[in-house]
């Protein structure tokens, strides 16, 4: 086992999980693995092609699958998909687990993603479908989060830092 017990990464698209993740893992001495990155390659295609040849609701479908997947096999930092958290069985798994939910606000969102539509929930009107995501999905993250962490204006490291702080972990 690695020095960590799962720590899990939660929030929206673009808000740096999979960067924070890896040096998450690094600092802790962890492995780092992403459901996003399962996902595509085990479909051998982007999200953003499961999306249009299939659907979103065949996509939730594999992300589910690919949470429970990880969350079983995984005891480092496991960075989650924006979405994963819409499904309730999803959100009674991380019950009792270390969940960091990243959050930005929107203008943060459009510096870093610069909202576009390889993002496919974002296609048309960026900004607003955004926001409504975000209404959505908010209380999801805070329903299941060990502690939030704010990405906007700091650095991946100093997200990091506040993430090891909020957990009172220490570095391996």
């Amino acid at each position: 086992m690695t020095a960590v017990t799962a720590i899990v990464l939660v929030g929206p698209m673009g808000v740096g999980k999979s960067t924070v993740g890896r040096l998450l893992a690094e600092r802790l001495g962890a492995g780092y693995r992403d459901t996003d990155d399962d996902i595509v390659a085990e479909q051998g295609r982007t999200i953003a092609e499961i999306f249009v040849d299939e659907g979103e609701s065949a996509f939730r479908a594999m992300e589910k699958a690919a949470v429970r997947k990880a969350l079983a096999e995984h005891d480092g930092i496991l960075a989650l998909g924006g979405g994963a958290i819409l499904d309730p069985d999803t959100r009674a798994l991380l019950a009792g687990a270390r969940v960091v939910y990243l959050s930005m606000d929107v203008e943060e969102a459009v510096k870093r993603t610069g909202l576009n539509t390889a993002r496919p929930l974002l296609a048309v009107n960026p900004r607003k479908q955004w926001r409504e995501l975000m209404e959505a999905r908010r209380a999801l993250y805070e329903e299941v989060a060990t502690a939030v962490v704010a990405t906007d204006g700091r650095t991946p490291e100093e997200v990091v830092q506040v993430a090891l702080d909020a957990l009172e972990l220490k570095e391996a």
